[in-house]
Order: structure tokens, then sequence, then C-alpha cells
């Protein structure tokens, strides 16, 4: 039997739709007192309450001077990894860079009426902390995603927050990714501790304007937390991929990207949609060959049997305006005219065209960001990018003309709302000579 459930979307009701669209949901809720606790003794005690959190819940105890990864450590780093590692790292980086390059707003200031003069400045932040997950696993293609694009954006100071390992160290390969990237401090903290010490500094850890990252249930609560305080990306849940494809698709292949997405985590969501009931079956039948290789079958069967989906649309539309209504962090477009079918998409946060574009070569090779909205967010909320990092000023100049053109409308306004002072400050100047 297959761990894929199979459906047809025209045996849907409305109601049955919008549960297909369900995946999960981080349960916040269930930590946020835990999380309060940890963020304010942070807060409050600074140093001393991440070194006794990282004893606690990490089960390493450094000292206070240990806190900063040295530079010793990241030389270390680069030779633990060996030459062809950084080079592929720096490959990464280099296509990162050149991608968010191109997202770079432009200053303007134009004239947009006779003696009316609008337009924005672009500024970045002065300060960025960027959150990587580590601890027992390594994620240095989230450090190249987090600080690469902060750098582009002009940002003066970068820090980073990972986990130490059981040793006390910093996993090499992300360090080493922290440090191509650009990062100028890495730090041996991680979970809620380590969100608080950005969003408030400590001795060790300075404050920050911004903290971004992906991480665990504990991170994401604990950004809420900060989030008055501190600006903050979004909350990136367990990763998930909705393929859309006709019968032009390989089947082996999508089989094969169900579970690379599906290999992440036990509540990943991986979702073929497709137009072709002969390529649904199989489909089933190549999971279930290939699920017999996997090193990580026990996580896959679980994602597959809690949010894995095959839905057999009627036409190509429909099967894109379910997409759309899932919103998926990752849509592929497995389909004859994927750049026709483009025109179709509303929602996705990443969007992958053809036979050749699968999810894994934009997480690590290709340069769009990542680090992207899950369960729905895509409805309103696009991947990290420059712009998470910047703020744009709006500058507005008028001359004495200008002032004049458009003095009766403003002092209209003002009136219409009932704000006298408003109103007066325009006729001062409209009585001057």
């Amino acid at each position: 039997m297959s761990a894929l459930k199979m459906i047809k979307l025209s045996d849907c009701l409305q109601k049955q739709r919008e549960k297909l669209t369900k995946r999960s949901e981080l349960d916040v809720a269930s930590v946020t007192l835990r999380v309060c606790k940890i963020t304010s003794d942070v807060r409050e005690m600074g140093d001393e309450a991440l070194l006794d959190y990282t004893e606690k819940l990490d089960g390493v105890k450094l000292g206070m001077e240990q806190l900063r990864v040295s530079k010793e450590e990241i030389k270390a780093a680069y030779d633990d990894v060996g030459a062809d590692v950084v080079d592929t790292i720096k490959q990464a980086a280099k296509a990162i860079k050149k991608f968010h390059e191109q997202q770079m707003p432009s200053e303007w200031l134009k004239e947009i009426q006779p003696g009316i003069k609008a337009g924005q400045l672009v500024r970045p932040l002065a300060r960025v902390g960027a959150y990587v997950p580590g601890g027992l696993a390594r994620y240095p293609s989230s450090a190249l995603m987090s600080v690469v694009p902060a750098k582009v954006a002009g940002v003066k100071e970068i820090v980073v927050c990972t986990p130490p390992r059981r040793d006390g160290k910093v996993d090499p390969v992300t360090l080493v990714a922290a440090d191509v990237a650009g990062a100028d401090a890495v730090f041996k903290v991680g979970g809620a501790q380590a969100i608080a010490a950005m969003a408030y500094g400590t001795e060790t850890i300075p404050k920050v304007d911004k903290v971004v990252g992906p991480g665990n249930i504990y991170v994401v609560a604990a950004k809420q937390i900060v989030s008055p305080d501190v600006g903050v990306d979004f909350a990136a849940g367990p990763s998930e991929v909705l393929i859309v494809a006709d019968d032009s698709a390989d089947a082996e292949c999508v089989a094969a990207d169900l579970l690379a997405q599906a290999e992440h985590d036990p509540s990943a969501a991986a979702v073929l949609v497709t137009t072709s009931e002969k390529l649904a079956e199989e489909v089933c039948k190549f999971v279930e060959e290939q699920l017999e290789d996997s090193p990580r079958k026990d996580i896959v069967l679980q994602s597959l049997e809690k949010y894995g989906r095959i839905i057999v649309a009627r036409t190509l539309a429909e099967a894109i305006k379910f997409a759309n209504e899932y919103a998926p962090e990752h849509l592929q477009l497995m389909v004859k005219r994927p750049e026709q079918a483009l025109k179709l998409v509303g929602n996705a946060g990443a969007i992958f065209l053809g036979q050749y574009s699968p999810v894994a070569a934009g997480d690590f090779a290709v340069g769009p960001n990542h680090i992207l909205p899950t369960g729905g967010v895509a409805r309103w909320r696009s991947g990290l990018s420059v712009l998470d990092f910047m703020r744009l000023p709006t500058v507005q100049s008028l001359t004495e003309s200008g002032f004049k053109r458009i003095a009766g409308v403003v002092e209209k306004m003002a009136e219409v709302e009932g704000l006298p002072g408003h109103a007066q400050s325009i006729r001062k100047r409209s009585r001057r000579r």
C-alpha cells in the first residue's frame, strides 16, 4: 500500500479542498511560557543566562570567553573541511551574491508635478543578526542565504548565532560558510536564547536591528516574543513542495523530488497535483521503490503519511488553481510548457520550471534565497531578500510654486479629516509674500 494518498480533486467539496491545503503548523503556544522565561532571563542576566541555558539545553559547558568563535577556530575549520568543500561553498556564495545584486532597488528623486519632487532613498540596516540552526545537524547553506543578502544590501555589521556541538565547537562547514558569506562574528549560542541575545544584546553579543534565519519551534516563539523590540523576518516552518505535473513529466524524477522534500522533517509536506492518472500511479510505484533505499526512511514515511498527497485534477488550470490555494513554499511546474503555466501562478515562495529544475538545485546552487514562507504565508509574503536588510525612506521637496499648486487640496483634506492645525500650517505659508 502506498504511503501517498491519491485523491481526485473533482470529487472534493470546498471543505475537503480546504483540508487538503492544511499542513503542519508549529504549535508555538505550547512553548510560549518557557520561551518567555528564557528571553526574560537573557534580557536581565546577559551572558550568564546564555552560558546557563547552553549547558542545560545543549549539554555544553562554555566559559564567557568561549562564546565568540575565535580566529584560530575559523582557521582550523578551513583546514578541517578541505579545499574541495571550501571551493563548493565559495561557488554557492558567488551564485547567491549575483542573484541578490539584481534585487537591489535604486534611489530616485523625480519631479512628479511642476515644482514638486518626490523620491526614495536606499539605506541599509546598521547591524543584523542571522540565526543558523545547528547542534546535531549542519546547515551551511542557511548561513549563506542569511548573510550574503545582508552583505549585498550594505549592512555594516552581521553577526551569526549557531548552536555548539557537544564538543563545544561550531560545525566547521557552517563556520566556513558564515566566514565566506562575510559574517563579522559568530557566536556559539542556539535556540530561543540566541534570538533573545541578538534582540537585546549581552556583554558579548551586540544588540541588532533585525534577526533573520530559520529555526525550530523555540526559535519561532522567541522571534514572536521579541518582535516588538527588534525586526524579525518570518516563521519558516517545516519544508514543503507542491509539484504540478502533466503526462510529459518523468515519474521517477517526480517521485525523487517528493522524497527529497519529505526527508527534511516528519512534518514536511510533499504534494503532487497532476492531470494524468497514469503518472499518478507510476509516481506511487517509484515512491515505494525509492523509499526502500532511503537512509532517512522513517522520517520520509512519517512525512508522507501526515501531509503527503497525490491529487488528480481534470485540467492544468484546475491544478494551478489548487496550487494557488495551497500557496506552497516550493512550487515545481513539471509540464510541457512551464513558461505558459507560470502566467497562472499567483502564490508560491519559489517556483521551479521544467524537468531539470528540482528544488535541491535552488536550495544550494542557483542563487535565489531558500529561506521561504511556509504554511500558506506565501499568499502575502515573499522569501528573504535584500529588501529585508534595508529601509526605503521617501523624500519630498516643494518649491513655492509647487506648494501653491497643491495647497488647496491639502487644506481641504485637512479640514475634511478635522485637523485644523494641518490646515493652518498650509494657510500660514499661503499668506506669505
